[in-house]
């Protein structure tokens, strides 16, 4: 019995541990806000930049809103495409860092219930 509460006692530790260090997940997830953070500040910017051709009349309205309507066009393909450059410099981000795939964690996962099952049946037939 007291090993089981030396055993919970190093999981309560563990998972202690893990909240003072922030995961991967939301470290990428930040760098991800940020990417698209500064493409919404250079959109900003542009609408702002059209706006201004327009007012001093250096090109028509008409053309300031085709400008803005292919630059949305070409933000949303950049941004939600998968064959896009955004998937692919965020899968060339993933690869560079060796970060598991989904599939990578659910087989370690296995693998890991599969030692605690032995592991339990270990301590059962010592007792």
């Amino acid at each position: 019995m007291d090993t089981d509460n030396d055993v919970n006692k190093e999981e309560e530790n563990k998972s202690d541990t893990r909240k003072d260090y922030p995961s991967l997940y939301k470290l990428v997830r930040r760098v991800m806000l940020a990417g698209i953070g500064a493409i919404a500040l250079k959109h900003d910017e542009l609408e702002e930049f059209i706006d201004k051709l327009v007012e001093r009349g250096e090109i028509a309205k008409k053309d300031g809103e085709s400008l803005m309507k292919e630059m949305r066009e070409q933000r949303k393909k950049y941004i939600h495409d998968e064959t896009g450059s955004a998937h692919k410099r965020f899968g060339e981000f993933l690869d560079r860092f060796a970060v598991p795939t989904k599939t990578d964690l659910e087989d370690l996962n296995e693998k890991l219930t599969a030692l605690e099952k032995k592991i339990d049946e270990l301590a059962i037939s010592k007792r």
